[in-house]
């Protein structure tokens, strides 16, 4: 689905590599100043249509609009936009500031602009002293930011990123998370990223797409996609989840695990087969005597900040995390409020923004 004032539209998006079928139909719209994540398991497309969007790729069939202008047929230099890599495909024999020149000396542009801009970008980046480095001298975070500062130091209206963090260690990785959000608020230009790590793109983006096998799951900001799933895919990519097959009675009142319980979800009909997702951090353990359900716990992990507990109640093994341990073997009652209820239609999955 397009929007007339997007400022990228992708309508009707189908790409093929020999019998394989890498994009299925793909229909979604950029917003201006846009921090969007493409997100999914390897082989889902997300880089491929990220490609697609830089020029690097040309689907089979559909249209790549950039403010309402067709550009499949402009080339990745005059597009404007700039891409990072995951491989950062810095120039070696040049130093820093070379690297980061490079695509503005191209441009002819005065020796005083070009000055200015890549003192700006290694402010920007936080290397501002390293312009006669090599960068073969430099760590895996610092190369990362001199190919982003690289990209940005050309003004693109969009930056199209890479997995640009796979390469870096955890704590560096979450570090660079938070200053790249950091630079897309300060610059004001839309990000158009490309992960397969769930905590990445809830941390850093306005708007997540969830991809599986050439098409979209969903789209929504990161609270919508964890909190409400729209089917079984999304629940076990995005986070953790139980997910237990039931039976929608009527408007906010579902039947699983052998009982019937409140929620808050409505619109499905009478008597339909839906799937019910609760999150193990929405799970409450009570006494055996004044749970919904009763089981008895078979495992306990201690995981930093809480416990992750099985819970075997009848056929179904329950995960829960608690700051409070029940030891195993423990009988305990199980509650769940009427909000931590999520309902999803069997199967369902959503093609468009």
């Amino acid at each position: 689905m397009s929007r007339e004032n997007a400022l990228i539209n992708l309508i009707g998006i189908h790409k093929s590599f020999d019998e394989t079928k890498a994009l299925d139909g793909i229909d979604l719209f950029i917003d201006k100043r846009e921090f969007i994540t493409l997100l999914g398991p390897s082989g889902c497309g997300k880089t491929t249509l990220l490609r697609i969007i830089g020029g690097f790729e040309s689907p089979d069939e559909g249209q790549l609009l950039f403010e309402g202008k067709d550009i499949l047929d402009v080339p990745p230099f005059k597009r404007p936009l700039n891409t990072v890599f995951q491989k950062y495909a810095l120039f070696t024999h040049l130093n820093v500031y070379d690297n980061i020149a490079f695509g503005l000396k191209l441009k002819k542009l005065p020796k005083a602009e070009i000055e200015t801009r890549i003192k700006r970008m290694l402010q920007l980046v936080k290397m501002t002293g390293y312009e006669k480095r090599m960068v073969d001298q430099l760590s895996g975070g610092q190369q990362q930011r001199i190919a982003i500062a690289r990209a940005l130091v050309n003004q693109p209206e969009v930056l199209l990123l890479d997995e640009p963090l796979g390469a870096l260690d955890l704590k560096l990785r979450r570090e660079m998370q938070l200053e790249l959000k950091q630079m897309q608020q300060h610059l004001g230009i839309t990000f158009v990223y490309v992960t397969h790590d769930q905590e990445e793109a809830l941390t850093m983006s306005d708007t997540v797409v969830v991809m599986n096998e050439g098409r979209i799951q969903q789209i929504g900001t990161p609270k919508r996609i964890y909190d409400e799933p729209e089917n079984a895919f999304v629940a076990n990519f995005i986070g953790e989840s139980n997910i237990l097959s039931g039976t929608m009675i009527q408007d906010e009142l579902v039947s699983f695990a052998g009982g019937e319980f409140e929620c808050v979800d409505s619109g499905f009909g009478e008597m339909q087969p839906v799937d019910v997702v609760i999150r193990p951090e929405d799970v409450m353990l009570v006494g055996e005597d004044v749970g919904q359900l009763t089981g008895e716990v078979t495992s306990v992990l201690f995981k930093g900040v809480h416990y992750e507990m099985m819970v075997q109640v009848g056929d179904y093994s329950w995960k829960v995390h608690s700051t409070t341990m029940q030891p195993a073997g423990s009988k305990v009652g199980i509650t769940i409020v009427p909000f931590n209820i999520h309902i999803m239609h069997k199967e369902e999955s959503s093609h468009e923004a």
